[in-house]
C-alpha cells in the first residue's frame, strides 16, 4: 500500500468526523459553531501527529509562525472534544486497513500493558495512594488486540488500573469484531472457559497458553503423565448439580461443574432442581511441548491436530511476542508515556491519537522495499527513523519518494533468537517539566 493512499484513507476518517462533529462535542450548540483558526479538524490533526515535546514546541511544529495559536487557545478548543472521536477515526482507519490488506486467517494477539499518567486522587479508577514510603500515582490499563501479520492494532480497549478485567475486555473486543475467522493467541492470564466459549460461539481459533498447577483447566482434567502429549477433549459443562449430574461428574475429561459465582455467559446463572439439565459443549486440544532442554508448555486450542503440530503451535505461540514489542515501540518510539494533559479525558484523546499514529508509520514501513543484498543479517526499517518521516509525511513536509528513499537507507539487523533478562522495573510517568529544555 503506497504511503499516498494510507494518508488518503486516515485523512479520509479525519474529514469524515469533522463532517459530523457535533456527535462529538459537549456542547454540541456552542462548541466549534463559529469559524476560528482552531477548527474541530485542525485540532484533531493536531493531536494525531504530536510527538513528546512540550506543547507550545508541538504546536510551533505543526503551525506557521503567523498562524500558530497560543496553548491556551489549543487546549480550550481540545477540551471540548469527546475521546470518542478519536476512537472513532481510529477504528475508521484500522478497518479500511483490514479491508485493503485481506488475509483469510488474520493472527491477532490480546495482550494488556499499564500506562502511568499524571496523579489524581480524585480519579478513584486508577488512583493507587502508595505504601511503605513510595508516591502514589495512577494507572490505566490498555487491552489491544494485534495483528501479528500486518503489525497493527485492530481493537482497543481503555480501563482504569483499578477497575481493570482483561477477560471482560477480550469478550467485548471479540463479540463487538467485524473479522469473520481468525486466531487469537493468549498468555495464561486469558485462561478461562467464559474466554474459550465467547471465541468458539465467534467462529474464531484460539491457542492459548495455560497454567501447569492444579489450580487452572489443566488440573481439573485427567491428562497423560508424559512430559509431552496432544490429548483430544469435549467438555460439557453446566451449573446443576443432581444426583444424575454427580455421576457424570466423575468423568472429569467429559464433564464439568461451572458454580453460580463463576462467570459463564452461555449458562443461566443460576439453576433450579425444577429447571432442566442445560450443558455448553466445548472441543479443545491440550497440547504440551517442550521449549528449552528442561522447561515445557502446555497451550488449549481448538486448532486442527492434523494442520497444526505441536512443533507449529510452539511457533505460532512464539509469535505472540510481537505484541509485546509493540507496546515498547507504542509508548518509547511514538510517545504515549509523554502526554500534554493532565485531564484523564485528554488523555483518552492522546492514547488513540498515538495508536492511529503507530498503524499509519507500521502500514507505511510495513510496504517499503528493502533491497536484499548478501549481508550476515537479514535487516528492517529502523522504526525510530521510520516514524519520524511518517510524522513529517502525515504534517505535509515531506514527499512520498524522500519518505520511502529515508526509510529504506536507515537499516537495523534482525538478530533472533537472542535471549536477555527481564527487567521490572518501577512503573514511571514522564512528567512535563523534563520537556522545559
Amino acid at each position: 500500500m503506497k504511503p499516498k493512499h494510507v494518508k488518503k484513507l486516515l485523512f479520509s476518517e479525519i474529514k469524515t468526523a469533522s463532517v459530523d462533529y457535533k456527535k462529538y462535542c459537549y456542547n454540541p450548540i456552542q462548541n466549534f459553531s463559529r469559524n476560528r483558526k482552531l477548527s474541530f479538524e485542525t485540532v484533531i490533526k493536531s493531536i494525531i501527529g504530536m510527538e513528546n515535546k512540550s506543547l507550545t514546541n508541538e504546536l510551533i511544529d505543526i503551525f506557521t509562525f503567523s498562524d500558530m495559536p497560543s496553548t491556551s487557545a489549543f487546549v480550550q478548543q481540545r477540551n471540548k472534544i469527546k475521546p470518542e472521536a478519536f476512537k472513532t477515526i481510529f477504528d475508521g482507519f484500522t478497518n479500511k486497513l483490514v479491508i485493503e490488506n485481506k488475509d483469510d486467517f488474520p493472527v491477532l494477539a490480546i495482550d494488556g500493558s499499564d500506562v502511568q499518567i499524571p496523579t489524581n486522587p480524585q480519579d478513584k479508577e486508577s488512583y493507587y495512594p502508595g505504601t511503605n514510603g513510595q508516591k502514589p500515582y495512577n494507572l490505566l490499563h490498555l487491552n489491544a488486540l494485534y495483528d501479528l501479520k500486518r503489525h497493527i492494532y485492530t481493537d482497543v480497549l481503555i480501563q482504569g488500573s483499578r477497575e481493570r478485567n482483561e477477560h471482560c475486555a477480550l469478550q467485548k473486543m471479540i463479540d463487538r469484531s467485524s473479522i469473520p475467522k481468525a486466531l487469537i493467541i493468549a498468555d495464561r492470564g486469558y485462561e478461562s472457559y467464559n474466554n474459550i466459549a465467547h471465541i468458539q460461539e465467534k467462529g474464531w481459533n484460539y491457542l492459548i497458553r495455560i497454567k501447569d498447577g492444579k489450580a487452572g483447566i489443566k488440573g481439573t482434567l485427567e491428562l497423560p503423565a508424559n512430559d509431552e502429549f496432544d490429548v483430544n477433549i469435549s467438555l460439557k459443562l453446566t451449573r446443576k448439580q443432581t444426583n444424575e449430574i454427580k455421576v457424570l461428574l466423575k468423568d472429569k475429561n467429559h464433564y464439568r461443574y461451572i458454580s453460580s459465582s463463576t462467570p459463564f455467559d452461555y449458562l443461566p446463572p443460576k439453576s433450579r432442581k425444577s429447571d432442566p439439565v442445560q450443558f455448553y459443549e466445548l472441543k479443545f486440544r491440550i497440547v504440551r511441548f517442550k521449549i528449552t532442554e528442561d522447561s515445557y508448555e502446555t497451550v488449549i486450542t481448538n486448532l486442527d491436530s492434523s494442520i497444526y503440530s505441536s512443533e507449529k503451535l510452539k511457533k505460532l505461540y512464539a509469535s505472540r511476542w510481537g505484541i509485546e514489542t509493540s507496546f515498547r515501540d507504542l509508548k518509547y518510539t511514538i510517545g504515549m508515556l509523554d502526554f500534554h494533559t493532565k485531564k484523564v479525558m485528554c488523555i483518552h484523546q492522546e492514547i488513540y491519537a498515538h495508536l492511529t499514529m503507530y498503524n499509519f508509520s507500521e502500514m507505511i514501513t510495513s510496504h517499503i522495499v528493502i533491497d536484499k543484498k548478501k549481508r550476515k543479517h537479514t535487516y528492517k526499517a529502523n522504526f525510530s527513523v521510520a516514524v519520524h518521516m511518517c510524522r513529517l509525511f502525515y504534517h505535509e513536509r515531506t514527499t512520498s519518494p524522500d519518505l520511502e528513499t529515508i526509510i529504506a537507507r536507515n537499516l537495523i539487523p534482525i538478530r533472533p533468537n537472542r535471549h536477555r533478562s527481564r527487567k521490572l522495573g518501577s512503573k514511571a510517568f514522564h512528567g512535563f517539566l523534563y520537556r522545559v529544555a
